[in-house]
């Protein structure tokens, strides 16, 4: 998955406007352009499409960390240089506040099961033994679930 496919999916997900946006990626200290946002979202076979790249997308992910649960009392967060899909699910989870139960409750809705120790597997540092790279899948399938969660379904 692309960083611009996991940006396009947490902002549906969300319910996050352009504004939003762009407000989220001033509280990492990015400035970014409406402009920037929209070429960003944009679909990949779109001539305006631009990659998002690790540096930026960690700075939206840190951005959402600030916006739903405020800033940090100590010194800023030095962001990531390299993201894995580890690091987004982490901070996916601490953005939006969830507790390992919360999180399989998610992975339910989006018809996904996942036990306990897989789920703490994947948040263990890659030197652990029981570390687990997070996948493709279940990083689609936890985003599928926010939206379940978070987004009222249009059809209902």
């Amino acid at each position: 998955m692309l960083n611009n496919d996991i940006l396009r999916r947490v902002r549906y997900a969300l319910d996050i406007n352009d504004s939003a946006m762009i407000k989220i990626f001033g509280h990492s200290g990015m400035v970014v352009t409406r402009n920037q946002v929209c070429n960003w979202l944009s679909r990949d076979d779109n001539p305006d499409f631009v990659k998002c790249t690790d540096l930026e997308f960690v700075a939206f992910l840190n951005g959402l960390i600030v916006d739903l649960r405020g800033p940090k009392d100590d010194s800023r967060v030095e962001p990531e240089v390299r993201l894995t899909k580890n690091i987004i699910f982490k901070k996916l989870r601490i953005a939006l506040n969830l507790k390992a139960e919360d999180i399989l409750e998610i992975m339910n809705l989006a018809d996904f099961t996942l036990s306990k120790h897989e789920l703490s597997s994947l948040f263990r540092k890659p030197t652990h033994k029981h570390y687990r790279e997070c996948n493709d899948q279940t990083l689609r399938r936890f985003l599928k679930g926010v939206q379940l969660k978070y987004r009222p379904r249009v059809e209902e």
